[in-house]
């Protein structure tokens, strides 16, 4: 990949050797390779409308593609019905832009835990072509992933082939998102907003759920929230704690808060202290801006975030994650609708393990007691047929609805099933109940 001309030439010659138009550098990609392109916001938009343009035109026979949490851009290249057939793709967290697509058996997914992507990369996945987006080169030849180091860093180290997006919008993050130009094979430029991830409106389950989260949370602890109204809760409900720390694979809007209003000063962090690390970030405008050059915030590959040993490094590491449904065992489903893939594994078992192993540590599964407006608990006697255990019952902790918050570990089949009935809703506990006694769980 690396040219031994590069340590010949100053870095902004060598930039300008390596700089092509969208369209001529897909036409360096050859025919039927594999290519991992950046994930959510670090997608690379240009370069997947230049690959749909010549997939469509007949310049492709086939390609194989991979990415997690795959956004508009995609949706607007690769994944229109005139590239079925030449483009195939394979994801590793589905989203709302490709799981029609998996249920329709025109894309499939690749199962993993989150933190072991890097290492399928490198060990299992031959990865032909890398297309990522990166910040403008400073004066040192450096570019940044920027909001998505993930698992970008690895696809490019183990790619034959290159391709960087230069983005001016991209903010410029530090930490170990650092790509230097010798790095790289060709450059593209592409001035472009990046994807907006909306914040979802708030329900009352989720004022109550953060409020019980919240109180779970002592002064000084670590935090790692996902998306979605009830971590946006807990964050509101956090504002009088103080010296939190923030170790997540996702950074969101709320964090943003948490640190200007001065509560998440990472004062009592043990793994990089006063520092808030992330793999990938996903939100407003606002925080990208926030990300831009601010040396508070450190991005590292997703193998180094979320391998749970250095999770639990911090004392009091709390992760608040969901799921879609959890069995009166405890086993829960957080990535399919019965044996349709919804999203993907992703992180939430990282931390479940990492934070348990936290001195002090607590890993929360939060979740909606109903779902379809209230028809469908959530708890249920047994998992949907075809469901996907994403979280076993052995590693989760602490379980919170609406209703209450209970602490599963320790706890028997029976003292378990009795939990979390009264975690569901008042609708479906009487039912629950019959069911418990039919399982022996009563």
């Amino acid at each position: 990949m690396t040219l031994k001309r590069d340590c010949l030439m100053s870095t902004k010659d060598l930039y300008k050797s390596k700089l092509l138009h969208l369209d001529e550098a897909v036409e360096r990609i050859p025919d039927n390779s594999f290519v991992a392109f950046g994930n959510a916001v670090g997608e690379p938009p240009g370069l997947l409308a230049a690959v749909a343009r010549r997939a469509m035109a007949g310049r492709f026979s086939y390609l194989r593609m991979t990415s997690l949490l795959p956004m508009a851009a995609s949706a607007a290249s690769i994944f229109k019905e005139e590239c079925r057939g030449v483009i195939h793709f394979d994801s590793m967290f589905a989203s709302s832009f490709d799981r029609g697509l998996i249920g329709q058996g025109e894309a499939h997914t690749i199962p993993a835990y989150f933190h072991q992507v890097p290492r399928l990369y490198s060990e299992f996945i031959p990865i032909d072509v890398a297309m990522v987006t990166v910040s403008p080169m400073d004066d040192h030849g450096y570019m940044s992933l920027g909001t998505n180091v993930d698992t970008n860093k690895a696809a490019m180290e183990s790619a034959k082939l290159v391709l960087a997006e230069v983005n001016p919008q991209m903010p410029r993050v530090h930490g170990d998102s650092w790509v230097h130009i010798s790095e790289v094979d060709i450059v593209v430029e592409n001035d472009v907003p990046l994807f907006e991830l909306p914040i979802p409106a708030e329900r009352p389950e989720d004022t109550q759920m953060g409020e019980i989260i919240s109180e779970m949370i002592p002064n000084g602890a670590t935090i790692q929230l996902g998306i979605g109204g009830v971590p946006n809760a807990v964050a509101k409900s956090l504002n009088h704690h103080q010296d939190l720390g923030i170790h997540t694979e996702m950074f969101v809007d709320s964090m943003v808060d948490l640190i200007e209003s001065g509560v998440a000063t990472g004062k009592k962090k043990n793994f990089h202290p006063h520092k808030a690390l992330y793999a990938f970030a996903a939100g407003s405008s606002r925080m990208y801006r926030f990300l831009d050059d601010n040396p508070y915030i450190e991005a590292h590959p997703v193998s180094y975030v979320n391998a749970p040993a250095l999770i639990a490094k911090n004392d009091n590491m709390i992760s608040v994650n969901s799921t879609l449904e959890i069995d009166l065992t405890g086993q829960c489903c957080s990535e399919s609708l019965g044996p349709v893939q919804f999203s993907g594994t992703g992180g939430q078992h990282d931390y479940a393990r990492g934070a348990f192993d936290s001195n002090g540590g607590k890993s929360i599964i939060a979740f909606y007691s109903t779902a379809k407006a209230g028809e469908v608990s959530r708890v249920v006697p047994t998992l949907t047929p075809g469901a996907v255990v994403t979280t076993p019952r052995n590693e989760v902790h602490w379980v919170v609805s609406e209703f209450g918050a209970f602490n599963l570990k320790g706890l028997s089949t029976q003292a378990r099933a009795k939990a979390l009935i009264q975690l569901a809703h008042p609708n479906f506990r009487e039912d629950l109940e019959r069911a418990a006694q039919a399982l022996g769980y009563a």
